[in-house]
Protein backbone atom coordinates (compact mmCIF):
# COMPACT_ATOMS: atom_id res chain seq x y z
CA UNK A 1 0.00 0.00 0.00
CA UNK A 2 2.79 2.09 0.38
CA UNK A 3 4.46 1.56 -2.82
CA UNK A 4 1.01 1.78 -4.45
CA UNK A 5 -0.43 5.40 -3.07
CA UNK A 6 3.16 6.99 -1.40
CA UNK A 7 5.59 6.01 -3.87
CA UNK A 8 7.90 4.75 -1.49
CA UNK A 9 8.74 1.82 1.39
CA UNK A 10 7.20 2.47 4.76
CA UNK A 11 9.43 1.33 6.77
CA UNK A 12 13.11 -0.42 6.37
CA UNK A 13 13.43 -1.56 9.37
CA UNK A 14 10.74 -3.81 11.30
CA UNK A 15 11.36 -4.86 14.61
CA UNK A 16 8.93 -7.61 15.80
CA UNK A 17 8.91 -8.05 19.50
CA UNK A 18 8.36 -11.34 21.61
CA UNK A 19 4.93 -12.40 23.16
CA UNK A 20 4.76 -11.33 26.83
CA UNK A 21 3.80 -14.54 28.51
CA UNK A 22 2.72 -15.11 32.33
CA UNK A 23 6.01 -16.62 34.49
CA UNK A 24 4.90 -20.21 33.75
CA UNK A 25 5.67 -19.81 29.84
CA UNK A 26 1.41 -19.56 29.19
CA UNK A 27 -0.24 -17.21 27.37
CA UNK A 28 -1.88 -14.56 29.28
CA UNK A 29 -6.00 -14.90 28.93
CA UNK A 30 -9.07 -13.38 31.08
CA UNK A 31 -10.56 -16.54 31.15
CA UNK A 32 -6.94 -18.19 33.05
CA UNK A 33 -7.16 -15.29 35.05
CA UNK A 34 -3.03 -14.84 34.57
CA UNK A 35 -3.36 -10.83 32.90
CA UNK A 36 -0.31 -8.99 34.34
CA UNK A 37 -1.79 -5.30 34.32
CA UNK A 38 0.77 -2.89 33.32
CA UNK A 39 -1.07 0.08 34.98
CA UNK A 40 -0.87 -1.95 38.48
CA UNK A 41 3.02 -2.93 37.65
CA UNK A 42 3.93 0.43 37.38
CA UNK A 43 2.00 1.63 40.12
CA UNK A 44 3.74 -0.87 42.39
CA UNK A 45 7.29 -1.14 40.57
CA UNK A 46 7.90 2.27 38.79
CA UNK A 47 7.47 2.91 35.22
CA UNK A 48 10.95 3.00 34.77
CA UNK A 49 11.77 -0.64 36.45
CA UNK A 50 8.99 -2.29 34.33
CA UNK A 51 10.20 -0.40 31.18
CA UNK A 52 13.60 -1.88 32.10
CA UNK A 53 13.04 -5.60 32.70
CA UNK A 54 10.65 -5.69 29.50
CA UNK A 55 14.21 -4.28 27.60
CA UNK A 56 16.16 -6.80 29.56
CA UNK A 57 14.05 -9.78 28.45
CA UNK A 58 13.59 -8.96 24.88
CA UNK A 59 15.87 -11.40 23.32
CA UNK A 60 15.32 -12.15 19.86
CA UNK A 61 13.37 -15.69 18.65
CA UNK A 62 12.73 -16.04 22.82
CA UNK A 63 9.28 -15.00 24.49
CA UNK A 64 9.38 -13.40 27.53
CA UNK A 65 8.13 -15.26 30.90
CA UNK A 66 7.39 -11.95 32.76
CA UNK A 67 7.43 -12.51 36.74
CA UNK A 68 6.93 -10.05 39.36
CA UNK A 69 10.11 -11.35 40.85
CA UNK A 70 11.97 -10.41 37.93
CA UNK A 71 9.91 -6.62 37.92
CA UNK A 72 11.20 -6.22 41.90
CA UNK A 73 14.82 -7.30 41.20
CA UNK A 74 15.18 -4.23 38.30
CA UNK A 75 13.06 -1.99 40.88
CA UNK A 76 15.99 -2.92 43.19
CA UNK A 77 18.55 -1.56 40.21
CA UNK A 78 16.44 2.21 39.81
CA UNK A 79 17.06 2.05 43.73
CA UNK A 80 20.79 1.30 43.37
CA UNK A 81 20.83 4.05 41.02
CA UNK A 82 19.52 6.34 42.91
CA UNK A 83 21.61 5.82 45.78
CA UNK A 84 25.15 6.13 43.50
CA UNK A 85 23.19 9.58 42.27
CA UNK A 86 22.79 10.57 46.30
CA UNK A 87 25.96 9.51 46.90
CA UNK A 88 27.71 11.55 44.02
CA UNK A 89 25.90 14.23 44.93
CA UNK A 90 26.49 14.29 48.95
CA UNK A 91 30.47 14.68 47.69
CA UNK A 92 30.08 17.93 45.06
CA UNK A 93 31.34 20.85 46.53
CA UNK A 94 28.41 23.82 46.92
CA UNK A 95 29.94 26.26 44.34
CA UNK A 96 29.57 23.20 41.73
CA UNK A 97 28.28 23.71 38.35
CA UNK A 98 27.75 21.34 35.40
CA UNK A 99 30.49 21.68 32.71
CA UNK A 100 30.39 21.57 29.31
CA UNK A 101 31.16 18.05 28.06
CA UNK A 102 34.55 19.31 26.54
CA UNK A 103 35.59 20.63 30.25
CA UNK A 104 34.56 17.60 31.68
CA UNK A 105 36.81 15.53 29.36
CA UNK A 106 40.09 17.49 29.83
CA UNK A 107 41.17 15.25 32.28
CA UNK A 108 44.18 13.90 31.18
CA UNK A 109 44.57 9.79 31.60
CA UNK A 110 48.04 10.22 33.05
CA UNK A 111 46.47 12.70 35.96
CA UNK A 112 44.69 9.69 37.09
CA UNK A 113 44.95 7.14 39.27
CA UNK A 114 44.19 3.37 38.57
CA UNK A 115 40.73 3.13 39.57
CA UNK A 116 39.87 6.45 37.71
CA UNK A 117 41.58 5.02 34.68
CA UNK A 118 39.94 1.67 34.85
CA UNK A 119 36.16 3.08 35.45
CA UNK A 120 36.92 5.77 32.39
CA UNK A 121 37.84 2.66 30.27
CA UNK A 122 35.16 0.29 31.30
CA UNK A 123 32.58 3.41 30.68
CA UNK A 124 34.21 3.56 26.74
CA UNK A 125 33.69 -0.08 26.21
CA UNK A 126 30.48 -0.43 27.65
CA UNK A 127 29.10 2.87 25.17
CA UNK A 128 31.28 0.74 22.61
CA UNK A 129 29.48 -2.29 23.26
CA UNK A 130 25.54 -0.74 23.61
CA UNK A 131 26.43 1.26 20.18
CA UNK A 132 26.76 -2.51 18.86
CA UNK A 133 23.63 -3.40 20.58
CA UNK A 134 21.62 -0.88 19.30
CA UNK A 135 22.31 -0.81 16.07
CA UNK A 136 21.87 -4.92 15.75
CA UNK A 137 18.12 -4.17 17.60
CA UNK A 138 19.53 -6.52 20.61
CA UNK A 139 17.71 -4.69 22.74
CA UNK A 140 18.46 -7.18 25.90
CA UNK A 141 21.61 -7.02 25.26
CA UNK A 142 21.69 -2.86 25.43
CA UNK A 143 20.05 -3.53 28.82
CA UNK A 144 22.04 -6.11 30.17
CA UNK A 145 25.76 -4.11 29.07
CA UNK A 146 24.39 -1.29 30.85
CA UNK A 147 23.45 -3.33 34.26
CA UNK A 148 26.45 -5.06 34.04
CA UNK A 149 28.50 -1.52 33.89
CA UNK A 150 26.01 0.48 36.33
CA UNK A 151 25.56 -2.04 39.30
CA UNK A 152 28.68 -4.29 38.92
CA UNK A 153 31.42 -2.06 38.16
CA UNK A 154 30.30 1.62 38.84
CA UNK A 155 28.27 0.79 42.28
CA UNK A 156 29.98 -2.13 43.80
CA UNK A 157 33.79 -1.20 42.84
CA UNK A 158 33.77 2.50 41.85
CA UNK A 159 32.24 4.25 44.15
CA UNK A 160 33.49 2.25 46.91
CA UNK A 161 37.29 2.99 45.75
CA UNK A 162 36.33 6.49 45.32
CA UNK A 163 35.71 6.84 49.07
CA UNK A 164 39.26 7.00 49.27
CA UNK A 165 40.12 9.21 46.69
CA UNK A 166 37.50 11.61 48.35
CA UNK A 167 39.60 11.45 51.68
CA UNK A 168 42.42 11.92 50.28
CA UNK A 169 43.78 8.48 51.26
CA UNK A 170 44.73 7.78 47.55
CA UNK A 171 46.05 10.61 45.34
CA UNK A 172 46.16 14.07 46.79
CA UNK A 173 43.32 15.90 44.41
CA UNK A 174 39.78 15.38 45.59
CA UNK A 175 37.91 17.66 43.46
CA UNK A 176 39.62 15.74 40.71
CA UNK A 177 37.64 12.34 41.72
CA UNK A 178 34.73 14.34 42.32
CA UNK A 179 35.29 15.71 38.26
CA UNK A 180 35.05 11.65 37.33
CA UNK A 181 32.29 10.88 39.20
CA UNK A 182 30.05 13.15 38.24
CA UNK A 183 31.17 12.78 34.50
CA UNK A 184 30.72 9.03 34.74
CA UNK A 185 27.25 9.39 36.59
CA UNK A 186 26.20 11.65 34.09
CA UNK A 187 27.18 9.28 31.56
CA UNK A 188 25.72 6.90 32.56
CA UNK A 189 22.40 8.65 32.94
CA UNK A 190 22.71 10.06 28.78
CA UNK A 191 22.82 5.92 28.26
CA UNK A 192 19.81 4.53 30.07
CA UNK A 193 17.70 7.69 28.95
CA UNK A 194 15.91 5.63 26.09
CA UNK A 195 14.73 3.10 28.47
CA UNK A 196 14.64 4.55 31.91
CA UNK A 197 13.25 7.96 31.12
CA UNK A 198 11.85 9.24 34.43
CA UNK A 199 14.33 8.46 36.63
CA UNK A 200 16.98 10.10 34.06
CA UNK A 201 15.52 13.00 33.79
CA UNK A 202 15.15 13.47 37.68
CA UNK A 203 18.70 13.30 38.42
CA UNK A 204 19.72 15.10 35.46
CA UNK A 205 17.72 18.03 36.48
CA UNK A 206 19.01 17.07 40.12
CA UNK A 207 22.42 17.23 39.41
CA UNK A 208 22.35 20.69 37.33
CA UNK A 209 19.51 22.78 38.64
CA UNK A 210 17.00 24.17 35.61
CA UNK A 211 19.78 22.84 32.58
CA UNK A 212 17.61 21.59 29.62
CA UNK A 213 15.89 18.69 29.57
CA UNK A 214 18.28 15.20 29.26
CA UNK A 215 16.23 14.65 26.21
CA UNK A 216 18.05 17.36 24.05
CA UNK A 217 21.43 15.92 25.22
CA UNK A 218 23.80 14.08 22.68
CA UNK A 219 23.98 10.39 23.16
CA UNK A 220 27.29 9.24 24.68
CA UNK A 221 30.22 8.42 21.99
CA UNK A 222 33.10 6.14 22.30
CA UNK A 223 36.33 7.92 23.40
CA UNK A 224 38.40 5.09 21.91
CA UNK A 225 41.72 7.08 24.12
CA UNK A 226 40.05 6.07 27.00
CA UNK A 227 40.16 1.90 26.64
CA UNK A 228 43.30 0.62 28.69
CA UNK A 229 43.96 -2.78 28.40
CA UNK A 230 46.51 -2.76 31.03
CA UNK A 231 44.91 -0.61 33.60
CA UNK A 232 41.64 -3.20 33.17
CA UNK A 233 43.92 -6.30 33.51
CA UNK A 234 45.35 -4.59 36.82
CA UNK A 235 42.00 -4.32 38.43
CA UNK A 236 40.91 -7.37 37.30
CA UNK A 237 43.86 -8.80 38.92
CA UNK A 238 42.74 -6.35 41.91
CA UNK A 239 39.34 -7.43 42.43
CA UNK A 240 40.09 -11.27 42.37
CA UNK A 241 42.14 -11.12 44.92
CA UNK A 242 39.53 -8.84 47.06
CA UNK A 243 36.91 -11.58 46.22
CA UNK A 244 39.38 -14.27 46.93
CA UNK A 245 39.85 -12.54 50.71
CA UNK A 246 36.40 -11.78 51.22
CA UNK A 247 35.65 -15.67 49.99
CA UNK A 248 37.99 -16.95 52.75
CA UNK A 249 37.12 -14.77 55.34
CA UNK A 250 33.63 -15.77 55.11
CA UNK A 251 34.66 -19.19 54.98
CA UNK A 252 36.04 -18.78 58.08
CA UNK A 253 32.83 -16.91 59.59
CA UNK A 254 35.50 -14.16 60.53
CA UNK A 255 33.17 -10.65 61.57
CA UNK A 256 32.78 -8.21 58.41
CA UNK A 257 35.19 -5.25 61.00
CA UNK A 258 37.73 -7.19 62.56
CA UNK A 259 41.43 -6.76 60.08
CA UNK A 260 43.10 -9.69 59.10
CA UNK A 261 46.96 -10.47 58.44
CA UNK A 262 47.57 -11.98 54.95
CA UNK A 263 50.50 -13.53 53.13
CA UNK A 264 50.57 -13.40 49.48
CA UNK A 265 53.09 -15.52 47.53
CA UNK A 266 53.91 -14.85 43.82
CA UNK A 267 55.95 -13.08 40.94
CA UNK A 268 57.80 -9.85 42.19
CA UNK A 269 55.77 -7.82 39.54
CA UNK A 270 52.74 -9.08 40.84
CA UNK A 271 53.39 -8.45 44.67
CA UNK A 272 55.10 -4.96 44.11
CA UNK A 273 51.45 -4.15 42.51
CA UNK A 274 49.85 -5.07 45.57
CA UNK A 275 51.87 -3.89 47.94
CA UNK A 276 50.89 -0.42 45.87
CA UNK A 277 47.15 -1.11 46.17
CA UNK A 278 47.43 -1.98 49.93
CA UNK A 279 44.76 1.30 50.91
CA UNK A 280 42.41 -0.63 49.07
CA UNK A 281 43.03 -4.05 50.15
CA UNK A 282 42.89 -2.21 53.39
CA UNK A 283 39.36 -0.70 52.83
CA UNK A 284 37.37 -3.44 50.37
CA UNK A 285 38.54 -6.92 52.24
CA UNK A 286 39.80 -5.53 55.92
CA UNK A 287 43.79 -6.24 55.76
CA UNK A 288 45.28 -5.11 58.47
CA UNK A 289 48.58 -6.07 57.39
CA UNK A 290 50.30 -8.24 54.98
CA UNK A 291 53.60 -9.95 53.72
CA UNK A 292 55.04 -10.47 50.65
CA UNK A 293 57.10 -13.45 49.54
CA UNK A 294 58.50 -14.69 46.53
CA UNK A 295 59.68 -17.68 47.75
CA UNK A 296 60.08 -19.92 50.59
CA UNK A 297 58.29 -22.10 52.82
CA UNK A 298 54.42 -21.52 52.71
CA UNK A 299 52.55 -20.88 56.24
CA UNK A 300 51.43 -24.09 57.38
CA UNK A 301 47.52 -24.12 59.46
CA UNK A 302 46.13 -20.66 56.84
CA UNK A 303 42.98 -20.82 54.17
CA UNK A 304 44.33 -20.83 50.72
CA UNK A 305 43.53 -19.31 47.66
CA UNK A 306 45.01 -18.59 44.31
CA UNK A 307 44.15 -15.65 41.98
CA UNK A 308 46.30 -16.08 39.02
CA UNK A 309 50.20 -16.39 40.26
CA UNK A 310 49.29 -15.36 43.42
CA UNK A 311 48.86 -17.51 46.07
CA UNK A 312 47.09 -16.50 49.31
CA UNK A 313 46.99 -17.15 52.84
CA UNK A 314 45.02 -16.03 55.79
CA UNK A 315 46.46 -17.78 59.11
CA UNK A 316 43.47 -19.75 60.65
CA UNK A 317 44.97 -19.47 64.47
CA UNK A 318 44.94 -15.70 64.26
CA UNK A 319 41.44 -15.38 63.66
CA UNK A 320 39.52 -18.33 65.51
CA UNK A 321 39.36 -20.78 68.86
CA UNK A 322 39.77 -24.09 66.70
CA UNK A 323 37.90 -25.83 69.45
CA UNK A 324 34.85 -23.80 69.19
CA UNK A 325 34.80 -22.91 65.44
CA UNK A 326 35.59 -27.19 65.12
CA UNK A 327 31.98 -27.42 67.07
CA UNK A 328 30.27 -24.72 64.82
CA UNK A 329 31.07 -26.63 62.01
CA UNK A 330 30.45 -30.09 62.72
CA UNK A 331 27.17 -28.62 63.82
CA UNK A 332 26.49 -27.26 60.46
CA UNK A 333 27.34 -30.61 58.56
CA UNK A 334 25.03 -32.09 60.48
CA UNK A 335 22.25 -29.94 59.55
CA UNK A 336 22.74 -29.63 55.84
CA UNK A 337 23.32 -33.39 56.00
CA UNK A 338 19.43 -33.51 57.04
CA UNK A 339 19.01 -31.56 54.28
CA UNK A 340 20.20 -33.32 51.49
CA UNK A 341 18.69 -36.78 53.03
CA UNK A 342 15.68 -34.77 52.94
CA UNK A 343 15.98 -33.64 49.45
CA UNK A 344 17.23 -37.56 48.29
CA UNK A 345 13.76 -38.94 49.99
CA UNK A 346 11.63 -36.19 48.14
CA UNK A 347 12.96 -37.32 44.63
CA UNK A 348 13.40 -40.29 44.81
CA UNK A 349 9.33 -40.69 45.83
CA UNK A 350 7.46 -41.53 42.80
CA UNK A 351 4.56 -39.63 43.32
CA UNK A 352 6.34 -36.57 43.77
CA UNK A 353 8.34 -36.65 41.07
CA UNK A 354 4.79 -37.70 38.83
CA UNK A 355 2.99 -35.13 40.10
CA UNK A 356 4.84 -32.38 41.04
CA UNK A 357 5.71 -29.21 38.02
CA UNK A 358 8.47 -29.36 36.35
CA UNK A 359 10.22 -26.82 37.62
CA UNK A 360 9.45 -27.25 41.13
CA UNK A 361 11.21 -30.15 40.54
CA UNK A 362 13.99 -28.96 39.13
CA UNK A 363 14.44 -26.65 41.63
CA UNK A 364 14.60 -29.13 44.59
CA UNK A 365 17.37 -30.48 42.74
CA UNK A 366 19.29 -27.26 42.06
CA UNK A 367 18.64 -27.24 46.30
CA UNK A 368 19.92 -30.87 46.74
CA UNK A 369 22.85 -29.73 44.30
CA UNK A 370 24.14 -26.72 46.61
CA UNK A 371 23.57 -28.41 49.65
CA UNK A 372 26.16 -30.85 48.53
CA UNK A 373 29.00 -28.00 47.35
CA UNK A 374 28.04 -26.53 50.86
CA UNK A 375 28.93 -29.76 52.82
CA UNK A 376 31.71 -29.98 50.70
CA UNK A 377 33.59 -26.98 51.52
CA UNK A 378 32.33 -27.60 55.23
CA UNK A 379 34.24 -30.88 55.54
CA UNK A 380 37.32 -29.79 54.04
CA UNK A 381 37.24 -26.95 56.65
CA UNK A 382 37.06 -29.22 59.34
CA UNK A 383 39.81 -31.07 57.95
CA UNK A 384 42.10 -28.06 57.48
CA UNK A 385 41.21 -27.17 61.49
CA UNK A 386 42.16 -30.88 62.45
CA UNK A 387 45.33 -31.24 60.58
CA UNK A 388 46.50 -27.44 62.25
CA UNK A 389 45.72 -28.95 65.64
CA UNK A 390 47.77 -32.49 64.63
CA UNK A 391 50.65 -30.15 64.00
CA UNK A 392 50.37 -28.38 67.39
CA UNK A 393 50.99 -31.78 69.06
Amino acid sequence: MGLKFMGDVPFHDVYIHALVRDEQGQKMSKSKGNVIDPLDIMAEYGTDAFRFTLAAMAAMGRDIKLAEERISGYQNFVNKLWNASRFVLMNLAQSYQPRHASEQRALDSAELGLADRWIRSRLASTIREAHAAIDGYRFNDYANVLYQFIWHEFCDWYIEMSKLSLNATVGDDPERSRRILVEILEQILLLLHPIMPFVTEELWQVLGDGRETIMRQRYPAVEPNWIDAETERQMDYLMGVVRAIRNLRTELNCPPAKEIKVVFHGSEGDLTFLCAQMPYLRALARVGSADYASSGDRPKGAATAVVGSTEIYIPIEDLLDLDEERARLTKEIAKITEEITRSQKKLANPEFVNKAKPEIIEKEREKAIQHEEKLRTLKASVEQIQEIQAGRN
